[in-house]
C-alpha cells in the first residue's frame, strides 16, 4: 500500500513538472507570436511610395484590350529607360515600359511617309537621342493632362487600343502570281503598328511647323484617345483594315 502511495506521488509530481514546462513553452511561443505580430503591424505602417512616370503620373491604368494586357508593360519606373537590357531576349520588348517603347519609336530616321496628301520627308533629327525624346515626351503628357484633366498614361493606353489594327495583309506568291491576302495581326505587332503610326504623326505634323515635337504627340495622343477620325493614326488603323477586309 504505501509502495503503491509512492509511485502514485511520483507521477504525480513527474506530471506536475511536466505541466509548468508545457506551461512556460506555452508562454514563450505566445510572446514570441506577440512580437512577431508588433513588427509585422510596424512594418505595414511604413508605407513605400510608388514610383510615378517623371515623379508624376500613377501606374494605376486601366486596359481594356485583353488580348494587348500581356504586352503593354507598365512596370512602374521614374525614368523608362532599360538601357536595351532586352535587346538579345526573345520577345524582350514586351518587359519594356510602354512610354520607352514610344521613345524607340521616335528615335526614327530619315523617311518619307505621306501626310494630308503630301509625302513629308524627314531628316532624322531624333535619332539616338533618347534623353531628348524622353523629355520630348514628358512635354507631351504634361500638356495633355493640363488639358484634359486626365492621367497621361490612361490616355496612352486608350490611344493604343484604338489605333492598333486587327488585320493586315501580306503578300504570297503561287504559281508566278503573286496577290495580297488577308492575316490576323499578334498583339505583339498590333502594339508596335500603334505606337509607330503615333510616334510618326507626331514627327511629321511637327515638320518645318510652328508646332512642337511635344505639342504634335499630345494633340495626336489626345485624338486617338478620343478614337477620332482627325488621329492619323487612326486614319491608318481603318485604312489597313480595310485594305484587310478587300483582299479576303
Amino acid at each position: 500500500m504505501a509502495e503503491e502511495n509512492k509511485e502514485s506521488k511520483e507521477v504525480k509530481e513527474s506530471a506536475e513538472k511536466t505541466a509548468e514546462k508545457t506551461g512556460e513553452k506555452i508562454a514563450v511561443e505566445e510572446k514570441a507570436k506577440a512580437h512577431d505580430e508588433a513588427v509585422a503591424a510596424a512594418e505595414s505602417k511604413i508605407s513605400v511610395p510608388r514610383q510615378k512616370l517623371f515623379g508624376k503620373y500613377d501606374y494605376d491604368v486601366t486596359i481594356r484590350d485583353r488580348t494587348l494586357e500581356p504586352y503593354i508593360s507598365l512596370k512602374p519606373v521614374a525614368l523608362p529607360h532599360s538601357f536595351a537590357r532586352h535587346a538579345n531576349k526573345s520577345f524582350g520588348k514586351a518587359r519594356v515600359n510602354v512610354v520607352e517603347r514610344l521613345a524607340n519609336k521616335m528615335m526614327r530616321g530619315g523617311t518619307g511617309e505621306k501626310l494630308g496628301g503630301k509625302v513629308i520627308r524627314t531628316q532624322g533629327r531624333l535619332q539616338g537621342k533618347k534623353s531628348r525624346v524622353l523629355r520630348i515626351i514628358e512635354e507631351s503628357m504634361d500638356a495633355a493632362a493640363a488639358k484634359t484633366k486626365k492621367n497621361p498614361l490612361q490616355l496612352l493606353v486608350q490611344a493604343i487600343e484604338n489605333t492598333a489594327p486587327r488585320e493586315d495583309v501580306t503578300r504570297i506568291r503561287m504559281g508566278g502570281v503573286s496577290y495580297q491576302v488577308a492575316t490576323d495581326v499578334s498583339p505583339l505587332r498590333r502594339l508596335d503598328m500603334a505606337l509607330r503610326n503615333m510616334a510618326l504623326a507626331a514627327i511629321t505634323s511637327a515638320f518645318n511647323k510652328k508646332i512642337t515635337v511635344a505639342q504634335a504627340l499630345a494633340q495626336e495622343i489626345e485624338l486617338a484617345a478620343a478614337n477620332s477620325q482627325d488621329s492619323y493614326a487612326v486614319k491608318r488603323k481603318n485604312e489597313t483594315e480595310r485594305i484587310a477586309k478587300s483582299a479576303r
